[in-house]
């Protein structure tokens, strides 16, 4: 049964019981790789351990000519130490790691724009291709869009088939240059990506097969009803924001808070697909005055139209009293998703068990707003919860170039941006070819010049009589 929170502190003792539960019990990934880009030292931020990525170590990460370290001035005492440092590219650069594991893997970047006084960060700008997805294009190291300054984290899911991932970095000028402050890629767990979802139009509802092999990239994780999760609270490192920035209609809805067990069970959402701190709070319709309200609970996102999205959406029943008694609608861009949901049927009949669908759906609205919502059903009852939602996520798709942002293939960045040591190169043999050439020609003119010098005139063949008579008068 859910409870509403009693008092603050009772929240944060339950809440760091969960941490230690969570930790306890931590999700050990076949491949993890953790690195402190530019620093000299090794830096640990949430019990993890992020290790140098410089050549002078035994694992030399990235192949590059033109790296610069750098470390920031006076950054914030309370600022992470893999934002203190990063490393900055002038040249295109690219770090490899071994993977021994096939299959989707968490790619996650980590820039910070910090003060220096060695260079201006205003000035970058550059691309990213991972395994062949361009999953940055003309990037700054901030969001154009975001009014919030600080720390960036952008995450990807690469299929990984190759025994490698491949991270390039390319400016995108000559006068311009690349950096990352950390990098993380990690092997996932097998269940975090199905590779059916459901997909929905203005036409209805279908299958979309071949989820798994597409790149993604994470652009909201959201906690429904409930406070910030942090890394430190998710097996999988990950961070889950509040919905209240998000979250548009729904009078009548309540928040609620659940402080029991989340009961994971084989075929449902296990721990890496969600946390228990973001089962254990939810947003609920209820049934008031012994009527079923007509309202539903909305959530609009700012996307970026012309890609599909893959939208999990989390739900545990933590609010019902009995089994067999919450049924509700799905909404997604104001079509019907799914029709008399019965969460008690997917859960094998279990309270407080998680459970997610996934759908997928192209953004082709020109208000570039995505809409998600939950109400409730014809078959919903009086007197109990009509609907309820946990948790969102939202994942854009590759699009057909292979590209997560825009419309540039891969092979065309790299092409344009080749190697400026090439370059120098080149125009270094092509100053020498000129130099030959020029001695050559200057060569051959003297030859010339001196043949001619040496040649006898007309006059010579002149029989000297014929010169005496022509001077007779």
């Amino acid at each position: 049964m859910a409870t509403p929170p009693t008092s603050i502190g009772f929240r944060l003792l339950i809440s760091f019981l969960f941490s230690l539960f969570v930790v306890s019990v931590s999700f050990s990934p076949a491949d993890e790789y953790l690195l402190d880009c530019g620093s000299a030292v090794d830096s640990t931020v949430d019990n993890r351990r992020f290790v140098v990525d410089s050549p002078a170590s035994n694992a030399a990460f990235f192949s590059s000519d033109g790296s610069i370290s750098l470390r920031a001035v006076d950054p914030s005492p309370n600022l992470p130490q893999i934002y203190r440092t990063a490393r900055v590219f002038t040249r295109p650069a690219k770090y490899e790691f071994n993977v021994g594991e096939k299959g989707t893997h968490l790619v996650r970047l980590h820039f910070h724009r910090f003060n220096s006084s060695k260079i201006d960060f205003s000035e970058a700008e550059f691309h990213v291709v991972v395994n062949g997805y361009v999953v940055l294009r003309n990037f700054s190291g901030e969001d154009e869009s975001s009014t919030k300054f600080g720390p960036r984290v952008r995450e990807f899911l690469i299929w990984v088939d190759v025994g490698k991932v491949v991270i390039r970095l390319v400016p995108s000028k000559d006068s311009k240059f690349a950096f990352v402050n950390a990098i993380e890629v990690i092997s996932a767990p097998r269940d975090l990506i199905a590779d059916v979802a459901t997909s929905v139009s203005h036409d209805g509802t279908g299958k979309y097969k071949g989820l798994i092999h597409q790149g993604m990239e994470v652009v909201y994780r959201i906690n429904v009803g409930g406070q910030k999760v942090t890394p430190f609270n998710d097996t999988l490192w990950r961070t889950w924001v509040p919905d209240d920035e998000f979250f548009k209609t729904g009078e009548g809805s309540d928040k609620i808070y659940f402080s029991s067990r989340i009961k994971y069970r084989a075929g449902g959402a296990s721990r890496e697909v969600g946390p228990d701190n973001v089962y254990n709070t939810a947003r609920v319709v209820k049934s008031r005055n012994r009527s079923v309200p007509q309202v539903n609970m909305t959530w609009e996102f700012p996307v970026t139209k012309g890609y599909k999205y893959l939208i999990r959406m989390h739900f545990c029943d933590i609010a019902s009293m009995s089994l067999g008694m919450l049924y509700f609608n799905v909404y997604i861009n104001g079509n019907l998703a799914y029709q008399d949901f019965d969460i008690s049927y997917f859960t094998d009949y279990m309270l407080a068990s998680p459970f997610y669908m996934d759908f997928v759906v192209e953004v082709d609205d020109p208000s570039d707003l995505m809409s998600i919502g939950v109400g409730p059903s014809s078959k919903s009852v009086e007197n109990a919860v009509d609907a309820i939602l946990n948790a969102v996520e939202i994942m854009k798709m590759n699009n057909s170039m292979g590209s997560l942002d825009g419309d540039i293939p891969a092979e065309m960045i790299l092409s344009r941006c080749p190697n400026r040591r090439n370059i120098s190169t080149l125009i270094s043999v092509m100053a020498f070819m000129c130099i030959l050439t020029s001695v050559y020609i200057v060569a051959r003119r003297r030859r010339v010049r001196d043949g001619f010098g040496w040649s006898k005139l007309p006059v010579d063949d002149v029989p000297s009589d014929d010169l005496k008579a022509s001077r007779r008068p």
